[in-house]
């Protein structure tokens, strides 16, 4: 469970930063604050889509 979610949190970490990051240097025209909800939503569907597909090991 703890490694699900390590992968879970670091993959949405990830998308967060790059989202911010293409965001500033291709739409600057875009409120901060409207890049802000952008870039956390999509941080928290590439978390839901990880926590998805990063199943646990079970035998």
């Amino acid at each position: 469970m703890t490694k699900r979610l390590f992968l879970t949190i670091s993959a949405m970490l990830i998308v967060m930063v790059l989202a911010m990051w293409m965001l500033e240097k291709n739409y600057t025209e875009i409120a901060f604050q409207t890049r802000v909800i952008i870039a956390a939503g999509a941080s928290v569907l590439s978390g839901l889509i990880s926590y998805i597909l990063f199943r646990d090991d079970r035998k």
